[in-house]
């Protein structure tokens, strides 16, 4: 295992379901990673056709736009990490035996491929959910797994993910900006204030640091980290995602929850870190992990008939009941 590990993760502004731009933004950010000397570069969920407007599309629209993992796009990604020799990874919508996923995959620089399927999919109602975890071993002896966006939010997965042994977790998103249904959540971006981003960049990047980017992320996100025990890499959505604002927010945090590199610029960008894996064995997280009593555990896995699919759990307006 190497003792450090270069990383980059990106942050940019796709473009609907316009795959040659989008993926000449992966591309270039492929050439920056690896003229940086990264091993890997991250970048957002559903990046390569883009995300908020995909639950406007009709099922018909929506075949159309996803592709099977051996198909054009994925083929494309593949290619870039073996041509560049790093791992690149990049979100799609995939298709297979008839059913549509918000996928994302990591290529690896010796052509094998890793595919993650959202745990918690609310896209649209022809979005179907992924049903297993994705933890793999890479060719820098770590072990990474890859949790999609609200797959993050929930704190059972991102357990999941470290007992099975992972060290780096790949977190792609688009999120910032949206319209929450609780109180104190997260609240939509005026649009001007993205429009105007050139003319007044102080009123962006209020929000982008502020309680709708990454100061709701501050309310969670380091925990993840820190209490399992392993490095996070943040990627993101940034600017217009149909009728919202993403807040990009890239960032690389470490198992202490720190944050080692991170940007809250209003534009496409990348971030690099460097991390140091000698912080892993020692970290509180992996102490803790240690200490689990698991035969207490037993409710974490009873059904007790108040689940909701991710959908109706994502737009529930009634109050949840436990």
């Amino acid at each position: 295992m190497a003792d450090v590990l270069k990383v980059a993760t990106v942050q940019f502004e796709h473009r609907a379901d316009d795959k040659q731009y989008n993926l000449g933004r992966v591309a270039h950010f492929v050439g920056q990673a690896a003229a940086a000397g990264a091993r890997l570069v991250v970048c957002p969920e559903m990046c390569v056709v883009g995300y908020w407007h995909l639950r406007r599309h009709d099922v018909e629209a929506l075949r159309a736009l996803a592709e099977p993992v051996d198909g054009p796009s994925v083929s494309a990604v593949r290619s870039l990490a073996q041509q560049h020799g790093i791992g690149v990874g990049a979100g799609f919508l995939e298709s297979d035996d008839g059913r549509l996923f918000n996928s994302y995959v990591m290529c690896l620089p010796d052509g094998s491929m890793h595919v993650h399927r959202k745990l918690h999919a609310f896209e649209h109602e022809a979005i179907s959910s992924g049903d297993g975890y994705t933890v793999f071993d890479t060719p820098w002896g770590v072990r990474m797994a890859i949790l999609i966006c609200w797959d993050n939010n929930l704190v059972e997965n991102v357990r999941a993910c470290a007992l099975a042994g992972a060290s780096v977790l790949i977190a792609p998103h688009q999120t910032g900006g949206t319209a929450s249904r609780s109180p104190h959540g997260m609240r939509p971006i005026p649009v001007e204030h993205w429009r105007n981003r050139h003319t007044d960049p102080a009123a962006i990047e209020r929000e982008f640091r502020g309680p709708n980017g990454r100061a709701w992320l501050m309310r969670w996100l380091p925990a993840r980290a820190h209490d399992n025990g392993l490095f996070v890499v943040f990627s993101n959505g940034v600017g217009r995602d149909d009728d919202e604002v993403r807040t990009g927010n890239a960032m690389v945090l470490d198992p202490y929850g720190r944050i080692l590199a991170e940007t809250w610029v209003a534009a496409d960008k990348m971030v690099l870190a460097d991390l140091d894996l000698g912080l892993i064995p020692l970290s509180t997280g992996r102490r803790w992990l240690a200490g689990r009593r698991p035969e207490l555990y037993d409710i974490l896995v009873r059904r007790f008939g108040t689940e909701r699919d991710p959908r109706t759990a994502r737009f529930a307006t009634d109050p949840v009941d436990i």
